[in-house]
C-alpha cells in the first residue's frame, strides 16, 4: 500500500514537472529573446557613441586606438611595454586619436606623460587623451581574499564597461591582460581587438601547483594540506582556465613577451594563428655607454634587484639568499657587500610589502646592508646598475624579465631564477659562450653569488661582454619592427 502510494506520489510529481516545462522553455525562450534585443540596444548606442568621438573637426572620421590599462602610472616593465607601443603607433600614424583607459585617478595626465618620461626616458610625439576608470578598485586582488582570479576577472569586466561607455574605440588593445574584457569591446562595441599578454591570468604551470599540492604565494598551506580542498580548488582552475580561453579567443591579434608565455597561451586561449612573440622593449641603448674594461667597484660589491614590489618577485628569498651569503663571506673573507632592492610600488598592499621586507631584513640582521629605492628616477636607476656587480631575479616563472635585461646591458653579472623567460629566452649561451646563471632554493642563490664574486676580473668580464652582445634582440627598435607589424591586422 505504502509502495503503491509513493509511486502515485512519484508519478504526480512528474506529471507536474511536465506541466511546467514548456511554459518554462516558452519564457525562456522570451527573456533570451529580451536579452538579445538589449544587446542591440546597446550595441547600436555604441556605434553612435563611436562615429560621434571619431569624428574631427574637419568633419572627417579619425582612427581612436585605445589602450586598457588601469595602472599606467606604475613604473614596471609592462608600463614601458605600454609606452614604446604608443611611441610606435603614433610614428606610423600620427592622424589618429590616441585614449589610454586609466585609474590613476591621483594624478594628471600630464603628470602621467611626465613620469614616462622620467622612468623610461620615454616622450610621446602626439597628444594622449586620459579616460579615467573610477572603478579599478573591482581589480584590486585585496577585495577579493578568495577566489581572486574569478573575482579580478569578473572585476575587470565591470571596468571594461566603464571605460567602454566613456569612449568607444575603433582599435582596442589589452595591454595589462584584462582578457575578460575583450569579448566586450569586439562584440558590443565592435571594436578590433588586440592583446599584449605579459602573463597568463592562468597557466598549466599554477594547475600543476595544485594538482601537485605545492605550497605557492596564491595556493595557502591550508589547501595543500587538505586533499578535498586541494580537488575543489582544482576543478575551479579547470573551469576558470576554460572559460578565460574563450575570452582570449576573441582577440583578433595576440602578442606575447616570451616562450613560456606563447606556450601557455597557445594551449588555453587556441589561436595560433594570430599569435606572435612580440619581446618586450628594453632600453638596452641607454646602458651601452657604461664601460666595460674595468670592474665597478674596488670598496666592495654592489647587488641590485630590479623588479616591481609584488608577491610573485619573491623579494624575501632574496633576502634569505642574501643573509646565507653574508655568513659565508665571514668564512670566506669577501669584500663588504651591499643588497639594493629597486622597483616601484602601486598601491597602499605594495607599500606593505615593503614594510613586511624590512622587517625580515631586520629580523634577519642585514638591515644594515641593504637599502630600499622605490619608484625612483631612470637616472638614479642607471647610476645602480652602472655599479652594481650582480643582478638578482627570483620569481618563479617570471614570464619575462625586463630588469634582467637591463642588467645585462648594464655589464651586470645576472642571477636568475631557473624557469620562465629568463630560462628560455634570456640567460641563455651566446654563441655558446655564458651569460649568466641561473637559480632556484636560497642556498643555490647564496651559493652562486659567493663563485661570481670570488671569480676573477677577467672572468667576470668576458660574462659581462656576452651577455651585453645578446641583448640588442630586446631593444625599442626591434620591439617596434614586431608590434606594428603584429598590429597591422588591427589597421586593415
Amino acid at each position: 500500500m505504502a509502495v503503491a502510494a509513493s509511486g502515485w506520489y512519484l508519478g504526480e510529481l512528474l506529471r507536474f514537472f511536465y506541466s511546467l516545462f514548456f511554459p518554462g522553455l516558452i519564457v525562456c525562450g522570451v527573456l533570451c529573446v529580451c536579452l538579445l534585443i538589449v544587446l542591440w540596444g546597446i550595441r547600436l548606442l555604441l556605434q553612435r557613441k563611436k562615429k560621434s568621438g571619431s569624428a574631427s573637426k574637419t568633419g572627417k572620421n579619425r582612427t581612436v586606438i585605445a589602450f586598457f590599462h588601469p595602472y599606467c602610472n606604475a613604473g614596471g616593465g609592462g608600463e614601458r611595454v605600454l609606452w614604446c607601443a604608443l611611441r610606435a603607433l603614433q610614428k606610423k600614424y600620427p592622424e589618429a586619436v590616441y585614449v589610454v583607459y586609466t585609474g590613476d585617478a591621483d594624478v594628471s595626465g600630464q603628470q602621467i606623460l611626465e613620469g614616462a618620461f622620467r622612468r623610461f626616458n620615454i616622450r610621446l610625439t602626439c597628444p594622449v587623451k586620459f579616460v579615467l576608470l573610477r572603478k579599478r578598485y573591482l581589480v584590486e586582488d585585496s577585495l577579493y581574499p578568495h577566489f581572486t582570479l574569478l573575482g579580478q576577472s569578473l572585476g575587470s569586466i565591470f571596468l571594461g564597461w566603464e571605460a567602454l561607455m566613456q569612449c568607444v574605440p575603433d582599435v582596442y588593445i589589452d595591454s595589462m591582460g584584462y582578457a575578460f574584457t575583450l569579448p566586450l569591446f569586439r562584440y558590443l562595441g565592435r571594436c578590433r581587438v588586440g592583446s599584449y599578454v605579459h602573463y597568463p591570468t592562468i597557466s598549466t604551470d599554477m594547475l600543476s601547483v595544485v594538482k601537485n599540492q605545492n605550497v605557492r604565494f596564491n595556493n595557502a598551506a591550508f589547501i595543500t594540506r587538505n586533499p578535498f580542498l586541494s580537488k575543489v580548488k582544482l576543478i575551479y582552475y579547470y573551469l576558470f582556465a576554460f572559460i578565460y580561453g574563450l575570452a582570449g579567443s576573441c582577440s583578433d591579434v595576440v602578442m606575447v613577451n616570451s616562450t613560456w608565455t606563447l606556450n601557455h597561451i597557445l594551449s588555453l586561449w587556441k589561436v595560433g594563428n594570430c599569435t606572435n612573440v612580440v619581446y618586450p622593449p628594453c632600453d638596452v641603448q641607454t646602458f651601452l655607454d657604461i664601460p666595460l674594461h674595468k670592474e665597478k667597484t674596488t670598496s666592495g660589491h654592489l647587488l641590485v634587484s630590479i623588479g616591481q614590489f609584488r608577491p610573485e618577485k619573491n623579494h624575501p628569498l632574496q633576502i634569505r639568499a642574501f643573509a646565507k651569503l653574508l655568513n659565508k663571506k665571514e668564512a670566506e673573507s669577501l669584500p663588504p657587500l651591499k643588497l639594493v632592492l629597486i622597483g616601484g610600488c602601486r598601491n597602499q598592499d605594495d607599500e606593505l610589502r615593503v614594510n613586511q621586507l624590512r622587517r625580515l631584513s631586520e629580523d634577519l640582521g642585514v638591515q644594515e646592508d641593504m637599502e630600499f629605492k622605490i619608484n625612483i628616477p631612470f637616472d638614479e636607476l642607471k647610476n645602480y646598475l652602472s655599479e652594481a656587480t650582480v643582478g638578482l631575479h627570483t620569481m618563479w616563472n617570471e614570464h619575462f624579465g625586463i630588469g634582467i635585461v637591463e642588467c645585462m646591458a648594464a655589464g651586470t653579472i645576472v642571477l636568475a631564477h631557473n624557469s620562465g623567460g629568463p630560462k628560455l629566452d634570456i640567460v641563455v649561451p651566446h654563441q655558446g659562450e655564458r651569460t649568466g646563471f641561473l637559480a632556484e632554493s636560497e642556498e643555490d642563490y647564496a651559493e652562486t653569488m659567493a663563485h661570481i664574486l670570488s671569480m676573477s676580473a677577467e672572468k667576470r668580464l668576458q660574462i659581462r661582454n656576452n651577455a651585453r652582445a645578446s641583448v640588442s634582440r630586446f631593444s625599442d627598435q626591434e620591439f617596434e619592427v614586431t608590434f606594428l607589424t603584429s598590429v597591422e591586422k588591427l589597421f586593415q
